[in-house]
């Protein structure tokens, strides 16, 4: 599609800038200029993340790629669990709020993040011989433990195992870890945020490689969201501190990945 008739069928779907950055991973200031005629000539990955969003479908305005849109027929919103269990095992999607949201392949540095804390919480665990149980995705969580809703957080701390059943964790996590990309930034900081909270999460941690941060939300306290570099060691409050993650340490697991980069 040309800039021309991107413009066009924004007016036609009424999406917002905002709505277009979130599900096309697109940076908000890109899709802006894009859209908003500043930017003659974007890229061609830009392009092509704006027509997934922006051309032809079958429900809400949004392309589903192959095989996944043979799969979904719904307007956005009306999406079940009935729907997202009959997807293919091979396509990583999340249900939240009957809106499919599709999730890109993790990179490098997202999963050695991921399985390192993973690590670290299982070692305790195993150490100090408790209940709480770590958990790492891809794993289903029926968070609100509803048809509308099922996330798939990085990392998880369940204390109640009677939530651990053998299709998904059914109900919320005490502790969550997400680790942001560029495409789900602002569904882990927002969308997803406010789904933990209310669904009664008691810690989320929410790190950020490119910045080298940490934000936690200890939502037990009255003090978050607290941001953290890459050079503390965090407690995991739910454990009362007696388990701490050195970011220090989880930096070095990772900067082979930033050198060469350089």
């Amino acid at each position: 599609m040309t800039v021309k008739e991107l413009q066009e069928r924004k007016k036609e779907l009424g999406f917002t800038y905002v709505q277009i950055a979130e599900m096309s991973g697109v940076p908000l200031g890109t899709v802006q200029k894009v859209l908003g005629g500043v930017t003659l000539t974007p890229r061609y990955e830009t392009i092509m993340a704006l027509e997934q969003v922006l051309g032809e479908s079958g429900g809400d305005g949004r392309v589903l790629r192959e095989p996944l849109k043979n799969y979904l027929k719904k307007p956005q919103g009306e999406y079940t669990r009935e729907d997202y269990e009959l997807l293919p095992d091979d396509i990583r999607v999340e249900l939240i709020d009957g809106v499919i949201y599709t999730m890109a392949a993790p990179t490098s540095a997202h999963q050695l993040i991921a399985g390192f804390i993973y690590g670290k919480l299982l070692s305790h665990m195993l150490e100090k011989k408790e209940n709480c149980m770590p958990m790492i995705s891809p794993l289903d969580v029926q968070i609100d433990c509803d048809d509308k809703t099922m996330v798939q957080p990085d990392v998880i701390i369940v204390c109640d195992r009677d939530k651990i059943i053998n299709r998904c964790v059914y109900g919320a996590p005490d502790f969550v870890v997400e680790v942001l990309s560029k495409s789900s930034k602002r569904r882990d900081s927002v969308i997803k945020l406010h789904k933990y909270m209310s669904a009664g999460v008691r810690e989320y941690w929410m790190i950020d490689p490119e910045q080298k941060k940490v934000i936690v939300y200890d939502f037990e306290a009255e003090d978050y969201p607290t941001v953290h570099g890459f050079d503390t060691v965090l407690p995991v409050r739910i454990w009362n501190g007696e388990c701490r993650i050195d970011f220090n340490e989880v930096y070095e697991h990772i900067r082979f990945l930033y050198e060469r980069e350089k």
